[in-house]
């Protein structure tokens, strides 16, 4: 799988928009059930407005709101950016934090919002599980009977090198988005297809997982 992946796309990346490690936290925490291109396209406005947690800081969540109102659940991620930046300027001196444990005391993040900022941003070994990131391993075989993303990241990363974690959660998420589809994969289109369980086991009796 990981040699597949390091030819198939050796510079996987985020797709989020983002200047430094604040704006990145900021697109993130969007970014929950919410597509990272309705993101990107609300984001410009928002930094420019708000490009620092210090200014952020400042504003209350009926000054974002509008800046969000297009996102998922924008009323509860205007008090989450609200909160998050202030507490950010109290107690990290407006730093976004490497560490797991310490960015999951920000409002809003979450483990996968914190795993994601510790590998992007700081190239730490861990591995952020979306709903594709868990759909995929477990359609591939490369977790079995996991049930939630907790389970999920601690499988994978007990069999990925340390080294490769930070890119094989973008390997998985694009896979997922691309060519893994919820309702129709391409597994036409997959180079996995002579490791993937799924495939193996359902391909030959129906076109669709659903």
């Amino acid at each position: 799988m990981i040699a597949y992946f390091e030819e198939a796309r050796p510079t996987a990346q985020s797709e989020l928009h983002y200047e430094d490690p604040f704006q990145l936290l900021v697109a993130v925490i969007l970014s929950a059930q919410c597509t990272d291109k309705r993101v990107n396209m609300t984001t410009p406005a928002l930094f420019a407005a708000y490009p620092d947690a210090a200014t952020m800081a400042q504003a209350t969540a009926e000054d974002i709101f509008p800046y969000i109102s297009s996102i998922s659940y924008p009323h509860n991620k205007s008090k989450h950016l609200a909160g998050m930046a202030r507490k950010l300027m109290e107690d990290f001196g407006g730093e976004v934090p490497s560490d797991v444990d310490e960015l999951q005391t920000l409002p809003g993040v979450g483990r996968k919002t914190a795993n994601v900022i510790a590998s992007v941003v700081f190239n730490l070994p861990a591995l952020a599980v979306d709903t594709h990131v868990f759909r995929v391993a477990n359609r591939i075989g490369l977790t079995r009977n996991s049930k939630n993303p907790l389970q999920t990241e601690r499988e994978l990363v007990k069999h990925i090198p340390q080294d490769k974690i930070p890119i094989a959660h973008h390997w998985l998420i694009l896979h997922g988005r691309y060519v893994c589809q919820a309702r129709k994969p391409h597994c036409s289109e997959c180079g996995l297809t002579d490791l993937c369980q799924w495939f193996q086991q359902s391909a030959p009796k129906k076109n669709s997982p659903c």
